[in-house]
């Protein structure tokens, strides 16, 4: 086979490719995973009577998350107090117990946002 019909060959491959890559792609509506991202805590006491130590969102703004962390710990009535829900959010807690202090991994939902919150409580 001489040089010319190769290039010819391999052009005419490369072109079937890129005319086929469109069609492969997804559809733009499919649904796409969502990473939680991470969120800057800024100052770790502005959020009422505990230090907060992480803040994760998912489907949520880092802005909007800070917000639910603060409403969370403004509902929670005293330190050893719970938040069930926050209207239209419901909320779930594990917490460990430690010598003189609690740590507590929260997790509120809003259909498919989600905010993730690690905190430490002095009791």
């Amino acid at each position: 086979m001489t040089r010319f019909p190769r290039l010819a060959v391999l052009l005419a491959a490369a072109a079937l490719l890129t005319a086929a890559a469109p069609a492969t792609a997804p559809a733009a509506d499919a649904p796409t995973a969502t990473a939680a991202k991470s969120c800057g805590v800024k100052d770790s006491r502005s959020y009422g009577t505990t230090y907060v130590l992480s803040i994760r969102a998912k489907r949520v703004s880092c802005r909007k998350a800070r917000e639910r962390v603060r409403a969370f710990h403004d509902c929670r009535p005293g330190k050893r107090g719970r938040c069930p829900n926050l209207g239209a959010w419901n909320c779930s807690e594990n917490r460990e117990s430690g010598a003189g202090s609690y740590t507590s991994d929260v997790k509120c939902k809003k259909g498919r946002k989600v905010v993730k919150h690690t905190y430490t409580q002095w009791t």
